[in-house]
């Protein structure tokens, strides 16, 4: 299917689901963690296809700002917001009333990334070497643990806050000798550069870092108060990104349309990696599991990322997904 016709079939969806529902849409808003990018496409599919619509609702996308997608969920300014495991970890800890309902990707796509010439191998090559990253505590806390697991000295690195320059940018500017990155965007974009770097994944290095990264999030009053507006969103939400991962060039297609600023090349390449490595899971899309969250709160706790322990089971729920035991759903 072209494009056009791909636009032409999407419009007649709303249309019916309009008419379908013969009443208005609910509104609802997502915060976006980052500008938008291939870990949003469901979003965007379910928009342009209907999904949302079928449901009732009328998606709004609210892109970065002053307030972080945290604190937009928090205080109500927002009914769905995208963050990340360790966000929601923290979080929780200070008091800040915010669940998972379903994490977008099954496995951390996350990684330490080096030129090749820095002749970064392993984490105990980090040695000696300048680090690149935002100055946050979680950023040396895992350098500290995944060189700790080698025999190597985290005190020899040297931290380098470079704010949010991009991957390729900081490399060609040699801010620093290794950085942490999203595989599936900055390091799909240093490969079409020509860029040569070696990739070593968090989860290769400790299975604590094998955790829910981005997600899916809500206000615990949501919950209590509008359950089935959460469990229809996430309902269309997940059509939207298991198409993306069966379709990944039509998904492409549809998120390019609605933030055509996006490079064409980057966005294809990056939603055919992302699919690719989705795709045995893309049955169990949204779900997520007690000992991953355990998992990496002891860490935290462990580790001094966060003062209070916090319940696990609280941060997270699965109850507006299909019924794991149906096979029909999963």
């Amino acid at each position: 299917m072209n494009r056009r016709s791909l636009c032409l079939a999407s419009m007649v969806l709303v249309i019916l689901s309009f008419l379908s529902l013969g009443s208005e849409l609910t509104v609802v808003r997502i915060a976006l963690d980052w500008t938008p990018n291939t870990n949003h496409t469901g979003i965007y599919v379910a928009k342009e296809l209907g999904f949302f619509a079928e449901e009732g609702l009328a998606v709004k996308v609210i892109e970065p700002g002053p307030t972080v997608a945290v604190h937009l969920v928090a205080a109500g300014r927002s009914e769905f917001g995208i963050s990340m495991q360790e966000e929601i970890t923290m979080a929780r800890a200070q008091g800040i009333p915010v669940v998972s309902v379903a994490p977008i990707w099954q496995q951390n796509t996350s990684g330490f990334a080096a030129p090749k010439e820095a002749g970064i191998e392993s984490a105990r090559d980090f040695e000696h070497k300048r680090y690149g990253g935002w100055g946050q505590d979680l950023e040396q806390v895992m350098l500290r643990t995944a060189m700790e697991m080698e025999g190597a000295d985290f005190d020899t690195v040297t931290m380098v806050n470079i704010g949010v320059t991009s991957f390729t940018t900081a490399i060609r500017r040699n801010l620093a000798d290794f950085f942490w990155i999203f595989y599936g965007w900055s390091g799909i974009h240093a490969r079409l550069e020509g860029i040569e770097f070696t990739f070593l994944p968090l989860i290769e290095m400790a299975e604590v870092f094998d955790y829910y990264t981005p997600l899916i999030m809500v206000s615990e009053k949501l919950i209590e108060t509008e359950p089935e507006l959460i469990r229809r969103f996430v309902r269309a939400v997940r059509r939207g990104y298991i198409y993306s991962i069966l379709n990944p060039d039509s998904a492409a297609e549809i998120l390019l349309r609605f933030v055509p600023e996006l490079d064409r090349e980057l966005v294809i390449a990056s939603q055919r990696w992302l699919a690719e490595e989705a795709r045995d899971d893309v049955d169990r899309w949204g779900w997520q599991e007690s000992v991953v969250w355990a998992r990496f709160a002891d860490w935290a706790l462990e580790n001094g990322l966060i003062d209070t322990a916090i319940d696990p089971e609280a941060a997270f729920t699965t109850a507006f997904l299909p019924d794991k035991e149906d096979p029909a759903e999963w």
